[in-house]
């Protein structure tokens, strides 16, 4: 496996620090906080392809859905004005597929809030691959406090 170190990333990505089981074999994943949102992002690898060298669907909802969960997350502690611990589970997830990201580029997961209410938040996101569009996303949260 490439060393984080190693791998080139655009400007503020840093090595993503919230680990998770279902995301440790994609491993090295990273993260931004832009315009108060979570973006991740990753050079893709062997693990996140298929036998063709494209990558998988389900990475690109796992991660997808993972973005827009933190983000959403963020937006409400940040409106909480605390540091105590808010989470968040998925209950709705759409996934239209645009396109293809080839092993080597760079895929990234822009979210953004449609609206974080108390209880119930609405997500987006774009996935882009080496910039161009390769998906886009649509999740609903719910707030566990």
């Amino acid at each position: 496996m490439t060393e984080p170190q190693d791998i080139k990333t655009p400007e503020g990505f840093t090595p993503h620090t919230r680990k998770s089981r279902v995301t440790d074999p994609w491993e090295p994943l990273f993260s931004r906080v832009h315009e108060d949102v979570l973006q991740i992002g990753l050079r893709l690898d062997d693990a996140h392809c298929n036998s063709r060298g494209l990558v998988h669907g389900g990475v690109i909802a796992a991660l997808a859905d993972n973005a827009m969960g933190y983000s959403y997350v963020m937006t409400m502690m940040k409106a909480a004005g605390s540091d105590h611990k808010i989470g968040a589970v998925t209950i709705g997830l759409q996934i239209d597929y645009a396109s293809t990201a080839k092993l080597g580029q760079w895929l990234q997961i822009e979210p953004r809030i449609v609206k974080a209410g108390r209880s119930i938040g609405f997500v987006d996101a774009l996935v882009t691959a080496d910039g161009d569009v390769v998906a886009r996303a649509s999740a609903s949260f719910k707030l566990l406090v």
